[in-house]
């Protein structure tokens, strides 16, 4: 079967006395039936490409579906009288949210389960569903949740009567998918960001329960387009944050939680290139800021008085500060240093690191937990150890096991190997990449290998464990995370350098890091895959653009390819905000910028890799017709032979199918593609 291929129609794009042609701009209009029946003939190839790897498909599936344990239980969390916890069956889609009354964790063993939302049951009707935030009210006698079943931003809340098992009337839709609801401690109101007409998080709404939501009061509205908005509860639940922010900048407000009526009260104005947070610990508001401080110093100031400023702690650059615990017997602060997540308890007015054995890993402290709790939850994992949940005695500096997530079939974490690797940029900046393989792997020459990467937003991919990537560790794989600049791996200087103006050394260190793996053995050009998604999807078409020629096949989904079409698009959700992250292209020098990079503005006339790219009908945050055009323009321009498949998922958006076996389907499809064009499959059906 031939690939379709895109009719063109020119639409030139003039700015800045540049012209831009965009032939296959008329993909963007969805509501055109020629678009949808171009989306489907490329699903209708993919599944042709697919169906002579469907034997290979079914078996890497069957061989995750086999890591999966019979029952997943999370370490139970104290909240108030009750401890709560998510479960979920081997056989099922979706985890069970429930809880126990307890005086203590020893009693929980003899104590009844009560369900308090099972995502099973609401998922019966429909083949898509998110559910991102529960917030219980502060008696624990209501739920609210918010649910999407289309893929979108745009959730609502429902609100569960926990006594009676059933949802009350009060239905808010509209509202942002994270960061956008909290309960007033009486329990009698929710406050709720809602999104405009660009799904932009710009309105916080008070609802009174039990009313109707004409009756809903506006409390404070974000005109700026490049900020959002968002609330958080503080640790002691006295306070609610209103949040507005953008890259740059922050401000904060305060609202009291026992007091829903009180106007809000501004912490400190936005200040261009200031960004704070804040947290409230006894008497005083805690102030975590990068003023005068790139990686982020901590102040405490009294509730009373906001203008004062007391350090916390000393600054010390090599630590980067990024969020705070306070608990009533002690504070514990979330970080980075020396490229790893760290977790620090403050002694003697010092933060003392709490350590770790293995010299590669990822810790953090588990939300929501009792402001009065003197037992702390936090999990850690590395490449080889399954996400660990330790207790931390506050009052005696005493760290636990209390769980090891289960792995099901055989796992001997000594089988394997994982380590740091550094490469060296051309600017001369050292690269960090986390490797982790099968021992033996690498015994008999360069090895198939896949090189993951991001770097956008300061967000990291730190290591962890993951079940099902054991049988491609098993066959040999080899998996590589090169920590770009962009993201945030040695600091907040890490992320400035690779965003803006510097948003090339984000390929170009990736390109290094490929380089590398070659020139030091670990694999060859033949047997390397780039993987990447949004942002990193970006990530990967650039690299594809400037050094497809290092790699066999290269992975992006859902990526964000037409950059300078959709930072112009101020109707795009998240254009307005994302012009601290890329530029501004109606600015001259960010547009000429941005157009040498754009994977879509640069395909040319030459050989591609074997390209697997993947989208939703649904995104809000990277429009499907981002690859589709790419995928148009590559077909029409490349002058290979290599294979080029586009997958778009017709129901869902941003994040794939909904549940856990579909995300394994989609994952297993992945894979077997992946594996096919590395040789994997050829080199394991030779006889030994």
């Amino acid at each position: 079967m031939k690939p379709p291929i895109a009719k063109r129609i020119p639409h030139p794009h003039e700015l800045h006395g540049d012209v831009r042609e965009d032939d296959f701009y008329w993909l963007k209009d969805r509501e055109n039936p020629e678009v949808i029946h171009y989306l489907e003939a490329e699903n209708h190839y993919f599944d042709e490409i697919m169906h002579p790897l469907k034997e290979q498909t079914e078996e890497l599936y069957q061989s995750m579906i086999d890591r999966v344990p019979e029952t997943e239980v999370n370490v139970p969390v104290q909240r108030g009288p009750f401890f709560y916890y998510s479960r979920q069956d081997k056989d099922k889609q979706y985890p069970v949210y429930a809880r126990k009354r307890a005086a203590n964790r020893e009693l929980l063993a003899k104590t009844t389960e009560e369900i308090v939302l099972n995502l099973n049951e609401l998922a019966e009707e429909d083949e898509y569903l998110s559910v991102t935030a529960q917030r219980i009210s502060t008696d624990h006698t209501r739920l609210a949740y918010l649910e999407n079943r289309d893929g979108t931003d745009r959730y609502t809340i429902y609100v569960k009567d926990m006594d009676t098992g059933k949802l009350l009337p009060d239905r808010i839709p509209d509202v942002f998918l994270y960061g956008s609801m909290e309960w007033s401690r009486c329990g009698d109101y929710i406050f709720y960001i809602r999104v405009d007409e660009n799904q932009r998080p710009c309105q916080l709404w008070r609802h009174r329960l039990g009313t109707g939501n004409e009756s809903d009061e506006l409390v404070f509205e974000e005109n700026d387009t490049t900020f959002t908005l968002f609330v958080t509860k503080s640790q002691s639940g006295k306070f609610i944050f209103v949040h507005s922010s953008s890259k740059m900048t922050s401000e904060i407000r305060l609202l009291d939680a026992d007091s829903p009526l009180s106007p809000l009260k501004l912490v400190d104005a936005r200040r261009e290139g200031i960004l704070y947070d804040v947290e409230h610990w006894g008497d005083d508001l805690l102030i975590l800021t990068n003023e005068e401080a790139l990686n982020f110093q901590l102040f405490r100031c009294p509730i009373n008085d906001l203008q004062s400023r007391e350090n916390v702690v000393a600054y010390r650059e090599e630590r980067y500060l990024q969020s705070v615990y306070p608990f009533q017997d002690k504070l514990l602060v979330v970080g980075r240093e020396n490229g790893l997540t760290q977790i620090w308890s403050l002694e003697n007015d010092e933060l003392k690191q709490i350590s770790w054995d293995e010299p590669l890993y990822t810790v953090s402290i588990l939300s929501d937990q009792s402001y009065e709790t003197t037992e702390v939850l936090i999990n850690y994992e590395s490449h080889l150890t399954p996400k660990t949940t330790y207790g931390l005695d506050l009052l005696t500096g005493e760290k636990y096991c209390l769980q090891v997530a289960p792995v099901s079939g055989e796992f001997d974490p000594a089988r394997f190997i994982q380590k740091q690797l550094w490469a060296v940029a051309e600017d001369g900046v050292k690269v960090p990449m986390t490797m982790v393989y099968l021992k033996g792997a690498l015994e008999n020459g360069p090895a198939p290998l896949v090189l993951n990467g991001y770097g956008s937003y300061g967000a990291n991919s730190d290591p962890y464990f993951s079940p099902y990537s054991l049988p491609m560790l098993e066959k040999g794989i080899v998996f590589v995370t090169a920590q770009v600049r962009g993201g945030s791996k040695m600091g907040r200087g890490w992320y400035e350098d690779g965003k803006m103006q510097y948003k090339r050394n984000t390929f170009t260190d990736f390109i290094t890091a490929a380089k590398f793996l070659i020139e030091q053995g670990y694999t060859t050009k033949s047997q390397m895959a780039a993987r990447g998604g949004s942002a990193g999807g970006l990530l990967i078409g650039a690299v594809a653009n400037m050094a497809g020629e290092l790699f066999e096949v290269v992975i992006p989904a859902v990526p964000f390819v037409d950059v300078v079409s959709t930072m112009l698009d101020t109707t795009i959700p998240l254009t307005t905000l994302e012009w601290d992250e890329w530029g501004d292209p109606r600015k001259r020098e960010d547009y000429f910028y941005i157009k040498s990079y754009s994977p879509y503005d640069n395909v040319e006339v030459k050989d591609y890799p074997h390209m697997y790219i993947t989208t939703g009908i649904n995104d809000p945050r990277v429009g499907y017709w981002e690859p589709a055009k790419w995928v148009a323009r590559l077909r029409a321009l490349k002058t290979d032979s290599n294979t080029l498949v586009l997958k778009t998922n017709m129901g869902a958006g941003h994040f794939g199918k909904s549940g856990r076996f579909n995300h394994l389907k989609e994952a297993a499809e992945l894979y077997a593609f992946t594996l096919d064009k590395l040789g994997v499959f050829t080199k394991i059906s030779q006889p030994r």
